[in-house]
């Protein structure tokens, strides 16, 4: 019998990865299936909130824990390797830690940040993109105001931030700041009145997945907490000295000590190499999530464009969706080991919700929209189902927001 086993080779151990493996051990036994987990660190973090962690409000080591703490080592091998290539007709995955060959590949490699070309936009601003970046900008942001209170000749853009997005995660980011800055002020005995938080976004609407109601609830609750928004207009640049953006056909510098890009992700690079028809590190899955050409490799998560059957555009990059398309995959992985037929994947939307800090968000949840604080206790309970669903009761009640 073990002669036969099938190599399942899963990359990636974000929500997508994690959720099929943590699913796929459960199902099947050792005897039907090697599976190997390959991730760069050895550790998961919980990217949504990564917003929280850029901003200072929870410590890093808050949103992750070891990938070894969910995975059952008698079903599953995990290495700790960076994917260096995929060559999907030898069916073999380089790594700097050797190659590997599948049987059944599931590919969820995850997100990079997404500058569309701005210029200097790499160079000179932090991006909200994993555990590193994330505490890098909130020890500087801290940095900056301690700056400010020790030096004689005080430099006002110390206190002051850009924010370039406000879609999601630069929401959820700016309601972050609104909870920090008090309480840094307070530290470092500096005037609040003092600190400038400027959100630019090119589109004419914020948030557009929401109704103008709650775009309207999120908007004026950061505006009291002191953010500035700046819609519909575009960034053209970023220097050491903050944004330059267009107004009116004219050209302005925007000026800060703090540039914070939160206004673009995309999936990673390693797609472009790897396969064909891949738009901007994201490909087309066919309906049970494998891709054209290839029955036996999955993709999921934010390198997965899937376009429900009947719709025209992908659904977004979601946490939620990449853990019900892991939690699927391990389904088909099941059905293909049996000799069963795949099955399509059926998105069920429960709803989504933005955070603004702690106590307040907007959101529609199964249909209805929710404003603050239902929304934020509503946003926790989220955040702790996610932990549970990987990990179970014990590591929900460590990690979870409760």
């Amino acid at each position: 019998m073990a002669q036969n086993r099938k190599k399942v080779l899963v990359l990636g151990a974000g929500y997508a990865g994690l959720q099929t493996v943590t699913k796929l051990q459960k199902q099947i036994s050792a005897d039907e299936a090697e599976i190997t987990l390959i991730n760069k660190n050895d550790y998961h973090y919980e990217a949504t909130w990564l917003h929280e962690a850029s901003a200072g409000t929870i410590s890093y080591e808050d949103l992750l824990y070891p990938v070894k703490s969910v995975i059952n080592e008698d079903k599953v091998n995990f290495v700790k390797a960076e994917v260096t290539k995929i060559d999907r007709n030898a069916k073999k995955v380089e790594t700097d830690a050797g190659i590997f060959d599948f049987d059944i590949l599931v590919v969820g490699l995850g997100f990079e940040s997404e500058t569309f070309g701005i210029k200097g936009m790499k160079d000179h601003a932090f991006q909200i993109e994993n555990v590193l970046t994330s505490r890098n900008l909130a020890r500087h942001i801290e940095d900056k105001f301690a700056n400010y209170a020790a030096s004689k000749e005080k430099d006002d853009r110390d206190l002051a931030i850009l924010v370039g997005g406000a879609g999601f995660t630069g929401i959820e980011f700016l309601g972050e700041l609104t909870d920090r800055i008090p309480e840094l002020c307070n530290k470092y005995g500096v005037d609040q009145s003092k600190v400038k938080i400027t959100c630019v976004e090119a589109a004419p609407k914020m948030l557009p997945m929401f109704s103008d109601d709650l775009v309207n609830h999120a908007v004026n609750y950061l505006e009291n907490k002191g953010v500035e928004f700046k819609i519909a207009t575009p960034i053209v640049a970023c220097n050491e000295n903050g944004f330059v953006v267009k107004v009116n056909d004219e050209e302005q510098q925007l000026e800060a000590n703090t540039s914070v890009w939160a206004a673009g992700v995309r999936g990673s690079q390693l797609m472009e190499a790897s396969f064909d028809g891949v738009k901007r590190g994201r490909i087309v899955n066919e309906q049970d999530l494998t891709i054209a050409g290839h029955d036996d490799i999955f993709v999921i998560g934010d390198c997965a464009a899937f376009i429900p059957a009947g719709e025209e555009r992908p659904l977004p990059t979601t946490a939620q969706i990449a853990m019900q398309q892991g939690e699927h995959v391990a389904k088909n992985i099941k059905h293909i080991l049996e000799g069963q037929p795949t099955q399509e994947f059926d998105y069920v939307d429960r709803g989504t919700v933005c955070s603004l800090g702690s106590n307040d968000g907007v959101g529609i949840v199964y249909g209805r929209d929710i404003i603050g604080k239902k929304a934020a206790f509503m946003k926790k309970v989220i955040d702790t189902r996610a932990v549970f669903k990987l990990g179970g009761i014990g590591l929900a009640f460590k990690k979870g927001k409760f």
